[in-house]
């Protein structure tokens, strides 16, 4: 297990006891994903640019690949500040690990965390070329994260779910 407070690019970063980044240097493909909530209660998504193989026009939470020699925490840190500018300060909870296959016979192992983050909430910006528009989803909302994908692809829905359902519990 990781400190409680680490270090990484982005400066240091708040971990909640009990977490435990896996060791992403194991040759498997690894993603990291952040649900991050608003004050409001209210988690961020953002839609995927019709360019994207993966999921192309569809609802996702923020989130990428790991990279060669990147850790899950410097992954999860570098991902947030490429998709929305802002800074991950703590990592507050593991929400949920999944191994998807997108169809290009790759697997990816996913860990999904819920996250806090500075900056200003209500003007992301968002990586262009990759990301078209956002949300923020309250549990009555979570119905417009289902877009016109197979329904076995719903797991990002359940995750903002969960990431909601924790924030709850937190406070």
């Amino acid at each position: 297990m990781e400190e409680n407070t680490v270090n990484v690019e982005t400066g240091n970063v708040e971990v909640a006891e009990g977490i435990e980044f896996p060791d992403t240097s194991d040759g498997r493909l690894w993603v990291a994903g952040a649900v991050i909530v608003d004050e409001r209660g209210n988690a961020f998504a953002q839609r995927r640019s019709g360019t994207r193989k993966v999921f192309p026009h569809c609802w996702d939470i923020v989130g990428g690949h790991v990279e060669e020699g990147e850790s899950m925490l410097q992954a999860l840190a570098r991902e947030i500040t490429e998709e929305t500018g802002w800074t991950l300060c703590a990592v507050v909870a593991e929400l949920y690990r999944l191994d998807w296959d997108p169809g290009d016979g790759r697997t990816r192992r996913e860990v999904d965390y819920l996250v806090r983050v500075d900056g200003d909430l209500a003007a992301p910006a968002l990586e262009i070329g990759k990301h078209t528009e956002f949300m923020w989803v309250d549990d009555s909302r979570l119905h417009l994260l289902r877009d016109a994908r197979d329904p076995g692809d719903y797991f990002i829905t359940e995750i903002v779910q969960m990431g909601l359902a924790a924030a709850r519990d937190l406070r």
